[in-house]
């Protein structure tokens, strides 16, 4: 069974309601926090890219991601399946904060794929993953509910 159902959710996916990159964030993380991430994306095998200042370099430990992040532009791009991109800016150790496009997030085979990968990063680091348009990003819409171990509503989807 899908943590959610796209029929009962579609609205916090159109673009034109919604902005085209909501923001995710993870908050009161740290450096290891960090790492879990960057191990995640090795022991999973996603494809990414990271970069400092547009130029292509291995994939480092958080410290140093994060100690570049404050002088660099910072960007780690990460597809947990081909076709879903999820862009993680390193700014701060004290919150993950990736965003992702909803124009790749449009029906149920896709949305499961977004629930998966917040799934597995919020258990990874055991907190909750927000998931927040980029009209409001105060008011996460959907997360990763640490106790229920999935993906809940957080908002009413049927807002006019």
């Amino acid at each position: 069974m899908p943590d959610l159902l796209w029929d009962d959710v579609k609205n916090f996916f159109d673009p034109n309601l919604m902005g085209t990159l909501p923001d995710v964030s993870i908050a009161d993380a740290s450096v290891d926090d960090w790492q879990a991430v960057l191990d995640l994306v090795r022991s999973r095998g996603w494809t990414c890219e990271y970069s400092e200042d547009g130029a292509a370099l291995w994939l480092p430990r958080a410290e140093r991601m994060l100690a570049r992040g404050v002088e660099a532009s910072v960007m780690l791009r990460v597809w947990p399946v081909p076709g879903v991109l999820a862009i993680f800016r390193p700014y701060a150790a004290d919150s993950i904060d990736f965003d992702v496009d909803l124009r790749e997030l449009q029906g149920q085979a896709r949305l499961n794929v977004l629930c998966s990968f917040l799934r597995v990063i919020g258990r990874a680091m055991s907190k909750p993953v927000l998931f927040a348009p980029e009209t409001d990003p105060g008011h996460p819409v959907i997360g990763f509910d640490v106790e229920a171990d999935r993906v809940v509503l957080l908002a009413d989807p049927h807002f006019t």
